[in-house]
């Protein structure tokens, strides 16, 4: 069983587009994506293609976009206790961009950032009826899921100690990029679960930039550029022999999809 402390257990796409969302992540990754309603304040789900549950869909409001908040990808990472894990946030040099609070059915979370600032949550979730844990992230191909998380980092050696310190990530042989500097495997539970790299110049702020599985990279070009979106990097082959290719969506969430040619 994967222990919940340092595991990427859920992912959140917040959009000024519901409908719109829905329609291109459809077409280009393959989910099944449902609406929200009242009784979760219109907080919709992401499904992958073996009827796995994922992640989220929240509407930024005109309030949100008003304080600077923009359509993007984040990632929940498991934690034992959120109070406690936001205590050592601060303590490490990170900060609270949300308080922790309880969400009936879901559990308890906190929005946080780390100290380049780089968003992520903190979330201890209340347990599904007959227990199990969350196959959100999938070390192997597997349609939908995701499949790497990668930070670009404002100071890496730094967040490397900040995340694994906070987390328990074990820190395998790092990749040496030249002058792009390292490019730092982590792992948890024995297993890869992404990267921690400098950010690029060109990169607006650190963000964690996660990579969703598709069946066909060639395919899921096609997609973005037939359904509104814009592809700025890839398709590229990387170490593995996976594929990537990276877009921006009609609502301007930067996204990562990784999978065979």
């Amino acid at each position: 069983m994967t222990t919940l402390q340092g595991s990427w257990i859920w992912y959140e796409l917040m959009t000024s587009d519901l409908a719109g969302a829905k329609a291109f992540y459809e077409a280009v990754v393959g989910w099944s994506m449902v609406p929200g309603g009242p009784e979760t304040n219109d907080y919709g789900f992401i499904t992958a293609a073996d009827a796995a549950m994922i992640g989220g869909t929240l509407a930024l409001t005109a309030e949100m976009i008003d304080h600077g908040a923009r359509a993007c990808w984040l990632g929940y990472v498991g934690v034992d206790d959120v109070d406690a894990s936001l205590a050592a946030i601060t303590a490490a040099g990170g900060s609270v961009l949300m308080p922790a609070r309880d969400v009936p059915m879901a559990g308890r979370i906190a929005l946080a950032a780390d100290p380049g600032g780089a968003p992520f949550y903190v979330m201890t979730p209340t347990p599904p009826p007959g227990g199990g844990t969350s196959t959100a992230f999938a070390s192997e191909i597997n349609g939908g899921h995701c499949g790497w998380n990668e930070l670009l980092a404002a100071d890496a050696p730094r967040e490397v100690a900040f995340y694994s310190g906070l987390f328990g990530w074990t820190l395998p042989e790092p990749m040496d990029m030249g002058p792009m500097g390292k490019y730092q495997f982590i792992a948890h539970d024995g297993v890869q679960v992404g990267a921690i790299m400098p950010v690029m110049p060109q990169t607006p702020a650190p963000f964690w930039n996660h990579y969703f599985w598709v069946p066909s990279i060639a395919a899921a070009k096609a997609a973005i550029e037939s359904t509104g979106g814009q592809v700025i990097n890839g398709p590229m082959q990387v170490p593995g022999d996976d594929w990537i290719v990276q877009g921006i969506d009609p609502q301007g969430a930067f996204f990562s999809l990784v999978g065979g040619e």
